[in-house]
């Protein structure tokens, strides 16, 4: 889609580094610049404006990706495009049957209101928890690994979603400030909410989460 649009040699694109690396990866392939603007920290997608910061002359593109099945706040950054002339590209997510997002918005539910010590995922309209990413408070990533080891020990399966930020990569590496892409690289934790969960593994999730989220004082 950037080829067709034109985007090659010269150009820059706004991308977030807030997860793929393929797209940056597919910015480089037009022989364009990846360009990294920080996220919103509710919606974990491209922010309207820091992207606004980031913009000169030469960028002629941004694409904003969908994160955990929720949507970024596209108007206020189809508004920039039009203001700056940008072409604006969005990259979703696989879709679900609509059975199993129905039971996956059931047991974020359940966990969103259970949890303690954790802050739970914006609930935006729409939102199907692709994954169901909490912040884990406290000392950042020493604390969230920490708390992710212990629910592993628990028999509770849980990932980091986002290890490195696209800009901390190697062959992407920038001096940016990206506050909210680091905040949020640090304090991350996806949390199981798979449509076969049954309602004692989600009390075991709960249970386990809430043991330990008690011992740290919330830092928001």
């Amino acid at each position: 889609m950037l080829r067709a649009a034109g985007v090659g040699a010269g150009d820059e694109v706004v991308v977030p580094a807030f997860g793929n690396v393929e797209v940056a990866e597919a910015v480089t392939q037009t022989g364009a610049l990846p360009v990294f603007a920080d996220i919103d920290p509710a919606s974990y997608c491209l922010d309207a404006s820091a992207v606004e910061t980031v913009i000169t002359p030469r960028t002629t593109a941004m694409v904003v990706v969908h994160r955990f099945g929720r949507c970024a706040d596209i108007t206020p950054l189809h508004e920039l495009g039009r203001r700056y002339g940008l072409l604006v590209l969005e990259q979703g997510e696989s879709e679900a049957p609509y059975d199993e997002t129905a039971q996956r918005r059931e047991r974020a539910a359940y966990l969103d209101a259970k949890l303690r010590g954790v802050r739970t995922p914006d609930d935006s309209p729409g939102h199907t928890y692709q994954q169901y990413v909490v912040r884990v408070p406290g000392n950042g990533r020493p604390d969230r690994d920490a708390f992710a080891r212990a629910l592993r020990a628990k028999g509770i399966e849980c990932r980091v979603p986002v290890k490195t930020p696209v800009h901390r990569l190697p062959e992407f590496r920038r001096c940016v400030t990206l506050p909210e892409t680091e905040r949020a690289a640090d304090e991350t934790l996806a949390l199981p909410v798979d449509a076969s969960l049954t309602k004692r593994e989600m009390q075991r999730i709960v249970s386990a989460c809430n043991a330990l989220g008690g011992l740290l004082q919330p830092a928001f």
